[in-house]
């Protein structure tokens, strides 16, 4: 037996309290007979107090009582191991896409479930679960909820032997694998499908141009990646892509889509330098082609005084190695250098594959947006913050050189327009990039055990009563036999 919250033990201190009543007692005078009183001299009058234990079994009871409430609230519950030698191995699926999953894979789901296979959820938890009952069940419904694979995969490891079958069967979309590859030791047989929904359409950003006509872009996902293509609409639309104008708000949407707003505002972007004039120079020159480009409506200003930045910007490029000041910290979106050491490399940048020759010393991060051919980093972007380990400058790299800049400038300040929710990314993973690496197997093979637990506070509460009951009419017993 075991005890959830064994804090409510402390409680135990209050058994102090019927003991010390019992213990001070005031026993009552005897009264004596007598035929007179005449020959008595008169005595001075005197109590007795004893210390002597009385009504003892009362007092067990009291004090069984404080132990069964405390015991009580210390939750307990009686914890065995459940033996799953019998098994020949596991059988999961994900509980969301259950039915679409089993379809894809009934011949050797079936098969498995009659050799003895134990078939569990593939999520928190690992619940072992009915398989008949949940395919007979004709009013479960996949859901849209995505967890990590690679994750839970973690998690299994821990629960099965080296030598117990795993068989899993999933999804293999890009939304559910996150983070790094594992590492596991269990003998794994992972099979994956791509979902019947492969593909998805969706506008992703609109916005007003100088010309005053609206500017699309059209998200498209697909198994083998995403694409992001431009439209320019006029009065007339056209059949794909519809234009609203309800109080005063002009929107866009695909047929039977959502509807985005149409952004109608302008776009600042202020450039801060105190030494770096000349990188300056470079990003401005990169920042009006990107613009020109988009067609958007926007403002590109330089600034040598921090205060002088007005506050709200869409983007601050803070070309300094000082500490961000003034309204100037509540833009939207920063891109500041980086302090540090500059360090000596001949490597690279990616994307591009543009030379690289001097960089601040940085981790290597797998959500990194720019990385050096090493694998470190050289952009990441931290909350609404991205942090340049470089400069735009032909000392540092040819970056600024390259045809390719003013393009990984449009995708930067674009980025916030086309984000990518799991709804929409169709993006899969081979079979390669999902399997977990394989271990030696060092784990013991011993029989998997789970662990079973059952709630015994249905018993403490039924004893508490009893005892209760008992030592009320114990009590009330004693007290007639102590008047009479």
């Amino acid at each position: 037996m075991q005890f959830l919250t064994p804090i409510w033990f402390l409680a135990l201190a209050a058994l102090g309290i019927p003991v010390i009543i019992h213990l001070w007692n005031i026993r009552p005078g005897k009264t004596l007979k007598v035929g007179s009183i005449s020959l008595i001299t008169e005595a001075s009058k005197s109590s007795s107090r004893s210390f002597k234990l009385l009504d003892v079994l009362l007092l067990i009871l009291r004090c069984l009582l404080l132990i069964l409430l405390a015991a009580l609230l210390a939750s307990p519950i009686w914890q065995r191991a459940v033996s799953m030698q019998k098994s020949k191995g596991w059988l999961l699926i994900p509980k969301e896409n259950f039915k679409e999953t089993y379809q894809k894979f009934k011949l050797t789901v079936d098969s498995l479930s009659k050799a003895g296979y134990e078939f569990h959820y593939f999520d928190s938890g690992f619940a072992q679960q009915d398989l008949n009952r949940l395919i007979a069940d004709t009013d479960l419904k996949d859901t849209v909820a995505v967890s990590n694979y690679w994750t839970l995969i973690k998690a299994l490891n821990s629960k099965v032997t080296a030598a117990t079958p795993v068989h899993i069967f999933t999804q293999n979309g890009i939304n559910y694998f996150k983070g790094t590859k594992p590492a596991v030791d269990m003998k794994l047989y992972w099979q994956t499908y791509t979902a019947a929904d492969s593909v998805s359409t969706w506008l992703a950003s609109a916005s007003l141009t100088v010309s005053g006509a609206i500017k699309v872009t059209q998200g498209n996902s697909n198994p083998a990646g995403v694409t992001y293509k431009h439209q320019i609409l006029h009065n007339e639309g056209n059949p794909q892509i519809r234009i609203n104008m309800q109080k005063g708000q002009l929107s866009v949407s695909l047929k039977d889509g959502k509807r985005i707003t149409v952004d109608t505002g302008t776009m600042r972007l202020a450039i801060y330098t105190d030494k770096y004039a000349l990188d300056a120079g470079y990003l401005k020159a990169a920042l009006s082609a990107a613009v020109n480009f988009s067609g958007r409506k926007a403002i590109i200003k330089q600034y040598n005084n921090p205060s002088s930045i007005p506050g709200g910007q869409n983007w601050l490029f803070w070309l300094s190695e000082q500490v961000i000041i003034g309204p100037a910290k509540n833009s939207k979106n920063i891109f500041k250098y980086e302090a540090g050491k500059a360090v000596d490399v001949n490597t690279w940048i990616e994307p591009g594959h543009i030379a690289l020759a001097k960089t601040i010393n940085a981790d290597s991060k797998d959500d990194a947006i720019w990385k050096d051919g090493f694998g470190k980093t050289v952009l990441e972007l931290d909350n609404n913050t991205y942090h340049f380990y470089s400069r735009f400058n032909p000392l540092w790299n040819d970056l600024v050189w390259s045809d390719a800049f003013p393009k990984m400038i449009l995708k930067l300040i674009a980025e916030d327009q086309t984000d990518l929710s799991p709804k929409q990314d169709k993006r899969v993973l081979s079979n390669e990039e999902i399997q977990p690496q394989v271990r030696k197997q060092n784990k013991p093979a011993t029989a998997a055990k789970a662990t079973q637990q059952t709630d015994l506070s249905r018993y403490f509460w039924l004893m508490l009563v009893v005892i209760l009951i008992i030592e009320r009419v114990l009590s009330h017993q004693t007290k007639q036999a102590n008047n009479g």
